[in-house]
């Protein structure tokens, strides 16, 4: 796939709720693309939102932004999925899942049907649950269909590690894996300061005392930082649209940037028939390659376990059809 496929740089988000009209919000700032669609099943809901955003076009780049239809598929060069159904009352996690699934194969049914030869990249929660079951409905290459994977679980890690150890985020690298979730796992062996190892830093910077400790209290707030967000404003939507925004961003520019997406792993890790967060290579043409890191012992049994608990919710929705 060559850069003269994209005669225009065209993002299309389904699901102009909180974290669509969000991103939406962001990526017309950025001056990133051309043209920006909206599609949402609540029509008044996408018509306002579109609204709403190009009434601030004079203070931002030029960029087009309208409410779409399944048509708009056939030449986009993302289509970024954040629909999704909310929990009813007495409803059981697998039955929303069941439902979410149903969704986000009948919008990958619409994408295929139209011949797109976009990268999706999936946001809808269970996001690595997802985006596999919407890579094995396309049929497609897998590095056509990512999902928003540990991108943003990797921020917060950097922002709690810059915060305790006063070093600007901008130079702490570091990488969450696995599930989007509460089997999450913090790569330390992966995490530096300016090529500096965290451990080695940390011996020195006389900061910390009882250092294990500490490394345990930042792993479990990263873990329950959506936690904390929705228990104080009900949701999360700032930090996941830039985070899109970041993934978007080296799609459409082709940076070839490493990223935690979530990709279905052939044999990586020792691990197939699950997606889930890996530091990949991205380009224009999705995950071009995923990165297998020199993990520690530990690192790699709970990226293990993470992707266990992700096929038995895979087999459970199959079971289920």
């Amino acid at each position: 796939m060559q850069n003269e496929l994209w005669t225009t740089r065209k993002v299309i988000i389904v699901g102009a709720g909180a974290v669509g009209s969000t991103f939406a919000y962001a990526l017309a700032q950025s001056g990133l693309v051309d043209e920006i669609v909206l599609i949402d099943v609540n029509q008044e809901l996408a018509k306002g939102e579109v609204l709403d955003l190009s009434h601030g076009l004079p203070y931002y780049p030029n960029v087009q932004i309208s409410v779409g239809k399944a048509e708009d598929y056939a030449d986009a060069h993302v289509i970024v999925i954040t629909a999704g159904a909310k929990q009813k009352g007495a409803e059981t996690r697998l039955d929303l899942l069941q439902r979410n699934a149903a969704i986000i194969e009948a919008i990958i049914d619409d994408i295929v049907a139209h011949k797109s030869r976009a990268i999706i990249v999936v946001v809808s929660n269970p996001v690595d649950i997802l985006t596999y079951l919407a890579h094995k409905r396309t049929s497609w290459e897998r590095g056509r269909v990512i999902g928003s994977g540990t991108v943003l679980d990797s921020a917060r890690f950097r922002y709690l590690l810059s915060t305790h150890c006063g070093v600007d985020v901008h130079n702490v690298h570091a990488y969450v894996l696995g599930e989007h979730g509460d089997s999450q796992v913090a790569a330390w062996s992966m995490s530096h300061f300016a090529g500096l190892p965290i451990d080695e830093y940390l011996k020195h910077c006389g900061i910390c005392e009882g250092w294990d400790k500490t490394k345990a209290e930042i792993e479990e707030t990263v873990r329950r930082s959506a936690y904390h967000v929705i228990e104080y404003k009900g949701a999360t939507n700032y930090a996941v649209g830039l985070a899109l925004l970041r993934i978007v961003g080296a799609i459409i520019r082709d940076e070839r940037s490493v990223l935690t997406v979530s990709v279905p792993l052939q044999g990586e890790y020792g691990l197939s028939e699950v997606s889930l967060g890996v530091p990949s290579i991205v380009t224009q043409n999705g995950v071009e390659r995923v990165i297998e890191a020199n993990l520690l012992p530990e690192e790699l049994e709970g990226l293990r376990a993470s992707a266990s608990l992700l096929q038995e919710s895979i087999k459970e929705i199959q079971r289920n059809e």
